[in-house]
C-alpha cells in the first residue's frame, strides 16, 4: 500500500508546495487531512498526477485549519464526497460540510471505509484547555497496521493503545504524520520512543507538528526505520 504526503512543512521536491498544515493520500483514493488552503492542496495534487476523481472519501484528523483547510474548496469541485469526521468537531465544521454536499459521516468508535482501511473514531484530547478530539487513520497492509496521524492531541501511544485494542493481532508496521512534541522535554520524548519501540512500531515517518528534536531523537532511536518526511513522500507498505 501506498502513502504518498501531499503537503508538509518542508518538501522533498522542489515544486510541490509546503506550509504549515498536512495532507495525506492513502492507497490513491483516501485523502487524510486536506492542508491549509485549496491553493496549495491543488497545486500539489495537479503536480503529483493525482485526479480529484480518484479521490473516493475524506478522513479529517481534528478539526484545526491547517487540516481542514483545503476541504472546502474540494468538496466546491466534489460535491457528494464522503466526509469521516468526529461526532465533537465544531458544529461549524459539520454545518459548512452539509451546506457543501458532502457526506458527512460521524464516528465515535472504530469504522470500516472498506475493507483495508478504517479509522479509530473519536478520541478524547485537550489543546489549550479545550477539548479537542481526534482520530487517526489505520491501514491494513502486508507487514501490519499502518496509522497516519494529524497532530496526535491525544498522545500518540494513546492512539496506539487504540489501534491495538482494535487489532491485537496485528503489528503496527508505520507511524505517518504529526506527532505534536515540539515543545515537549527531551526526556519525555525519549521515552515516548522507547514505548512506541516496546510496542512494536516498525517504522516512523513523522511530519508537520513533531518538531526538530523529537525528530532528531526518533531518528537516532529507530535507525534505519525512520523515514524522512515531506511533501513528495512515498512510501511503500
Amino acid at each position: 500500500m501506498r502513502f504518498l504526503v501531499l503537503y508538509d512543512k518542508s518538501s522533498l521536491i522542489p515544486a510541490l508546495r509546503c506550509g504549515w498544515g498536512f495532507a495525506c493520500l492513502v492507497d490513491g483514493r483516501v485523502l487524510f487531512d486536506t492542508a491549509d488552503e485549496p491553493e496549495p492542496l491543488f497545486e500539489n495534487l495537479e503536480q503529483m498526477n493525482v485526479k480529484l476523481e480518484n479521490i473516493k472519501a475524506v478522513v479529517i484528523s481534528h478539526d484545526h485549519h491547517d487540516h481542514t483547510g483545503g476541504l472546502w474548496g474540494l468538496l466546491e469541485q466534489r460535491p457528494g464526497l464522503k466526509v469521516y469526521a468526529c461526532p465533537g468537531f465544531s458544529n461549524e465544521f459539520k454545518k459548512r460540510v452539509i451546506a457543501l454536499r458532502g457526506d458527512l459521516i460521524e464516528s465515535i468508535g472504530f469504522r470500516e471505509i472498506d475493507g483495508r482501511v478504517s479509522v479509530t473514531g473519536e478520541i478524547p484530547a485537550q489543546y489549550k484547555g479545550a477539548p479537542k478530539p481526534e482520530q487517526a487513520l489505520m491501514a491494513r497492509t502486508a507487514n501490519g497496521i499502518a496509522v497516519v496521524t494529524g497532530c496526535s492531541h491525544p498522545g500518540i501511544v494513546n492512539i496506539l493503545a487504540k489501534v491495538q485494542n482494535i487489532f491485537p493481532a496485528e503489528p503496527i508496521a508505520l507511524i505517518l504524520g504529526g506527532l505534536h512534541l515540539r515543545d515537549t522535554e527531551v526526556n519525555t520524548i525519549d521515552v515516548i520512543a522507547s514505548q512506541l519501540i516496546k510496542m512494536g512500531v516498525q517504522k516512523i515517518s513523522p511530519t508537520h507538528c513533531t518538531g526538530e528534536r523529537a525528530e532528531a531523537i526518533f531518528q537516532r532511536r529507530f535507525g534505519a526505520n525512520y523515514i524522512p518526511a515531506g511533501a513528495g513522500s512515498q512510501i511503500e507498505i
